[in-house]
């Protein structure tokens, strides 16, 4: 029998609503003041809009801030769900503004597990305080990096400092001019067991032999902070910028993406709402052969069931946050990997409908719909592609014990 979920504490239930004021207040506006569309190829004129840091200082004002890491928060993964799909809702600015976003949360999260006194001051303190950004390299272009040990930079000791050469891409935040900090995962030492081979350093932005070469875009449009190719040059830092042990480079990943996946799943239900409501009213709105949208049945199935799926999503999602919760990160990560295939999917597929109800307009600026559907159709792949998440889903099931033996009975 599943344990039946705890209520959510007063002060969540505080949050919550400060939350959904805060979004209709405050957010929702000043979605306005943002423009749709390409942003310029270059690796220029990356700076944030100004509403973003109002909205930031209104966020710390309300008390809705580092909302996704308990020990700031006192929060629950699961009472903090709820929270992180809010903010999906507005993925450009809501996540950033409560200092929420991805990949500072999971490089947060790094920090505070396995950084030292030192790292945890001149990093995380900052980081926890929104006064810089960061980003995550680990993904590189010459090898399968759904397979983390395949990586190939390498971090060479070299007396009091560690080495590092090696190219790596879609290293997103890259392009902010706010990135101060990189955490870089590399070999150091290739001729030991195969998942002990990596470690990870700690990189400010600025290091000599850092070169940002390139922003990709996801499906032609660019996002404001980046998905970037970086090569590193010899990149010296001293050995106290070793984050955790040498040779922990590949347990620190499944530690840090843990939470990054869920909470990524939290925020797409948010998207995933606001297609289905933007859908609603459109469906409402207009008229094609002489009745409104809403009258005609085909439509009206298409919102029941997106209805249906997304409440499937959200307990699935929820489901994983509890065990988070009770069982910790590594008993639950065949809910989270379960989560991270399912709820993208349904996502997408939602979206998909609401793009289709809107016709032209579904698949331009005029709408968030194409923008939310491509991060949401990139879901799919990164931390973690769905295969990868599938095969290790497998593998479990074969080899759990069943809950029971039936055995032959003719």
């Amino acid at each position: 029998m599943y344990p039946a979920f705890p209520a959510p504490s007063a002060k969540a239930v505080e949050l919550y609503d400060a939350l959904v004021a805060f979004m209709q207040d405050e957010v929702f506006p000043a979605e306005a003041q943002l423009e749709r569309g390409q942003t310029p190829a270059g690796l220029e004129d990356r700076d944030p809009p100004p509403v973003l840091e109002e909205l930031k200082a209104k966020a710390k004002e309300r008390g809705l801030w580092n909302l996704f890491l308990p020990s700031e928060s006192g929060l629950t993964q699961l009472e903090y769900a709820p929270m992180a799909e809010l903010t999906g809702w507005s993925l450009e600015l809501a996540p950033e503004a409560t200092n929420c976003a991805a990949p500072d949360t999971g490089n947060m999260e790094l920090l505070h597990l396995v950084g030292t006194d030192e790292q945890k001051e001149e990093w995380l303190e900052p980081l926890l305080d929104g006064q810089f950004r960061s980003a995550f390299a680990m993904t590189e272009p010459a090898v399968a990096s759904s397979d983390a040990t395949n990586i190939e930079t390498r971090i060479v000791r070299d007396g009091d400092e560690y080495v590092i050469s090696g190219r790596k891409w879609w290293i997103s935040g890259a392009a902010d001019p706010r990135c101060r900090v990189l955490i870089v995962m590399g070999k150091t030492d290739p001729d030991a067991p195969t998942h002990r081979q990596q470690s990870m350093v700690i990189v400010p932005a600025d290091t000599p032999g850092v070169e940002v070469v390139r922003d990709y875009p996801v499906f032609g449009g660019y996002d404001r902070h980046g998905h970037c190719m970086i090569d590193f040059h010899d990149v010296r830092v001293p050995v106290a910028n070793l984050l955790g042990e040498e040779g922990g480079g590949f347990a620190n990943a499944q530690a840090r993406l843990g939470p990054g996946r869920i909470h990524h799943v939290m925020r797409a239900l948010g998207a995933g709402e606001r297609a289905l409501q933007l859908m609603v009213e459109r469906a409402k709105s207009r008229t094609a052969f002489g009745k409104t949208l809403a009258e005609q049945s085909a439509v009206r199935e298409r919102i029941a069931e997106s209805r249906v799926e997304l409440e499937q999503a959200r307990a699935l999602c929820h489901r994983a946050a509890y065990a988070v919760d009770s069982e910790g990160n590594k008993a639950a990560r065949h809910l989270i990997a379960a989560a991270k295939v399912s709820v993208p999917r349904i996502v997408t597929g939602v979206i998909d409908r609401a793009i289709q109800v809107h016709g032209g307009a579904g698949i331009s600026s005029a709408t968030p719909l194409a923008a939310l559907y491509g991060w949401h159709r990139a879901m799919r792949i990164f931390d973690g592609p769905d295969e990868v998440h599938l095969a290790s889903l497998g593998r479990h099931e074969l080899t759990r014990e069943p809950t029971f033996r039936i055995g032959d009975h003719g």
